[in-house]
């Protein structure tokens, strides 16, 4: 009776903590995707310049390239799950900071945001190594579209919330404390009745120390998650802008958008799943970069609705795979969950550096030749670079393997 028992708490546990990691997926986007359809409302009210609300998109990406070299090292000695609940924390105090109607807080929160979002990007791959290190592909998938669902549903739902009641864009904002709330509430459960904590953190104590700098496979990891995010943030912030200029209307560039992210959602979950099952991902790698160079040439050569809805469609489904599959090899490419949070700082850490140069890149160089073939061009290429590191990434390989052959020699 007893084992019946014991089995029955574990698997109810095991379901508990599925729903824990999709509810903080479910905070890792939404405190950035809500803002865009509001900053016309934002600009009204406190008489800010663009120039100053356009800070607010880059702010986040500032506070992620800051804390992901951090927070793993602040996991390795506090524990991922109870520094997970302080980068909640950290996240939800951002959230109300940034719903008081002025400048100072609105900048000061959405830093804070920023902040507390890495901490949770970064250390959720090494919790996943950790507590499901037979399923990591299959979790990968359930939270990194957990992530676009919840994205995707915030960017709809901003205006609404505001006009409701006229709430305004303060309560906007700030609903979505609601879900950081949770994230706080339910990991705090799993600090308070973690079996084995001893056992864990010797594991950590013993782990080698990570070398990850000095590791081809870690430099190829981290440079393919953040070409990646180069091209998705390319395509989020110029795709529309790109149609246009081949003869779509404002509308039906903005439909196209929404299209390319909503076509990549199940690209997105079955991938890692499929990758997962794979001994090697180079040549899976390497075919959805082709995916994504056949696109981007599509929008160079074509201007045809025909061609531009295959352009799109590939664009979707290789940027929807990319993400998903980055992220997976952070847990694939490490034998430890120690590794993992480590590779997964290093990695984000250079990706988000990169996610913020590629907008910032293409459209200066369409400022200055006045045109969109030289900026796709140079987005070709960098396609191109990102499918040699994304082979490379893509090896059955470990860092730890690393390690052993740099021992050796």
């Amino acid at each position: 009776m007893g084992i019946y028992k014991f089995k029955d708490m574990r698997s109810y546990n095991q379901l508990l903590l599925i729903t824990a990691v999709i509810i903080v997926a479910f905070n890792l986007r939404p405190a950035i995707t809500s803002v865009g359809p509001l900053i016309g409302r934002m600009e009204a009210e406190l008489g800010l310049p663009n120039w100053s609300l356009g800070i607010l998109t880059s702010l986040p990406l500032v506070g992620f390239a800051v804390m992901s070299p951090i927070a793993p090292k602040l996991g390795s000695r506090y524990s991922n799950e109870v520094v997970l609940i302080s980068g909640m924390a950290a996240l939800s105090a951002g959230i109300l900071l940034r719903s008081v109607p002025m400048p100072v807080f609105l900048f000061g929160g959405t830093l804070l945001i920023g902040a507390g979002i890495a901490v949770a990007n970064v250390l959720l791959p090494g919790i996943l190594k950790e507590r499901f290190p037979d399923k990591v592909p299959l979790m990968t998938s359930v939270y990194s579209t957990a992530m676009g669902l919840m994205a995707a549903f915030a960017s709809g739902i901003s205006v609404p919330l505001a006009e409701a009641n006229n709430a305004g864009w303060e309560f906007s904002l700030a609903v979505w404390v609601v879900p950081a709330l949770f994230g706080i509430g339910i990991w705090t459960y799993f600090v308070r009745h973690r079996q084995s904590a001893n056992d864990v953190r010797v594991q950590y104590m013993a782990a080698n120390e990570a070398r990850m700098w000095q590791s081809r496979l870690a430099w190829e990891v981290a440079l393919f998650l953040g070409l990646q995010a180069f091209l998705y943030y390319v395509v989020i912030a110029w795709l529309p802008e790109i149609l246009q200029a081949n003869g779509a209307s404002s509308e039906t560039a903005g439909w196209l958008l929404s299209y390319a992210q909503f076509i990549g959602l199940p690209v997105g979950f079955l991938l890692p799943v499929f990758a997962g099952k794979l001994k090697s991902q180079s040549n899976l790698t390497v075919g959805i970069c082709i995916l994504a160079l056949l696109g981007s040439a599509g929008l160079l050569l074509g201007d045809s609705y025909t061609v531009m809805m295959i352009s799109v469609s590939l664009l979707g489904i290789s940027t929807g795979g990319l993400f998903p599959l980055a992220l997976a090899f952070l847990g694939m490419r490490t034998s430890n969950a120690r590794h993992a949070a480590e590779l997964s700082g290093m990695a984000q850490a250079l990706g988000y550096f990169l996610a913020a140069i590629g907008p910032i890149l293409i459209g200066y160089l369409s400022d200055l030749t006045r045109d969109w073939t030289l900026p796709l061009i140079v987005l070709m290429a960098v396609i191109i670079v990102m499918m040699f590191v994304g082979h490379g990434a893509g090896r059955n390989r470990t860092i730890s393997d690393e390690y052993m052959d740099m021992s050796e020699k």
